[in-house]
């Protein structure tokens, strides 16, 4: 299992080009189901291993309290490991292949309002460190970028003249985005005020080294958190803002898909549900005739 672990987290890493946060997470789901082999089918081999057993962890986990976001995550993890293996001919065949999903509800995440966004931009000070958040706070508002995309930024990333910036999403693809002009105000207003002009990094500590994404929640939380009624304090929260802000704008659906680098239209499409939920709302609210109670 441990040869077998290895071999599957390096192709992850290398070939794959998962970040080493998504690698950590696919060890770690490894691992419990390595735990339930060894505990409740008695270190039972990876080749002997049928499809029963799979269902068996599955149920396991859900007894236990996980929920069935968290057991399908482990479920897809299983099954491109034991994938993997066939494909290294470490085993015979996939036996959690066609094991079925849990069913899951979709969630609708949670945004800022137009009015939110532009109370979370308005960060008072004009040292460096307030220019660097204000950039940090417009990028990803105005681009709806990853923090790990953010933090990816270098400086010949952009180009300020065409208002265009590269950005590595997920899986190292790479793509294209406009910059907006508050994003290209506060970026540039932020370079010349940084005291390290040698890194190309774009957002840098106070050390002079590249931020973190760590680095990026916490700001993004601090500033976020003095925003009333806002509905989550993390970085991703922006990025679903500036997708549900441009459909309710009315930006074509395959238009957002492509700024956002999803790679199926089904994942852009939950923005739409978000929007038509809000307008639901709002027609309950003011209608005469919507026979909501008031």
């Amino acid at each position: 299992m441990n040869r077998a672990t290895e071999k599957f987290l390096e192709y992850l890493a290398q070939e794959k080009i998962f970040s080493p946060h998504t690698v950590r997470s696919y060890h770690i789901d490894l691992e419990q189901f390595f735990e339930f082999v060894n505990d409740r089918l008695g270190g039972k081999d990876l080749k002997a291993m049928r499809r029963e057993d799979i269902r068996d962890f599955l149920g396991f986990i859900m007894r236990y309290g996980y929920e069935r976001r968290s057991a399908a995550r482990k479920l897809s993890t299983i099954k491109s490991f034991f994938k993997f293996l066939v494909r290294e001919k470490l085993a015979d065949f996939n036996p959690a292949r066609d094991v079925k999903t849990p069913k899951i509800e979709k969630r609708l995440p949670g945004f800022l309002t137009q009015y939110q966004a532009q109370k979370a931009l308005q960060i008072i000070g004009d040292d460096e460190a307030s220019c660097r958040n204000r950039a940090i706070i417009e990028t990803l508002y105005g681009a709806g970028l990853r923090a790990a995309e953010l933090v990816g930024l270098d400086i010949d990333d952009i180009d300020f003249t065409s208002e265009i910036m590269r950005v590595k999403g997920k899986g190292n693809k790479e793509r294209i985005l406009p910059l907006g002009s508050y994003a290209k105000d506060a970026i540039q207003t932020y370079l010349k005020k940084r005291e390290n002009k040698e890194n190309w990094a774009i957002f840098l500590n106070q050390q002079g080294k590249r931020l973190t994404t760590r680095s990026i929640q916490n700001i993004v939380n601090k500033q976020l958190s003095k925003v009333s009624e806002v509905t989550g304090t993390n970085p991703h929260i922006l990025r679903h803002s500036f997708a549900t802000h441009l459909l309710e704008r009315g930006a074509d659906l395959r238009a957002v898909q492509e700024l956002l680098g999803h790679a199926s239209l089904s994942t852009t499409q939950i923005y739409t549900h978000l929007s038509v939920e809000r307008l639901k709302k709002i027609y309950d609210q003011a209608h005469p005739r919507s026979g909501a109670q008031r």
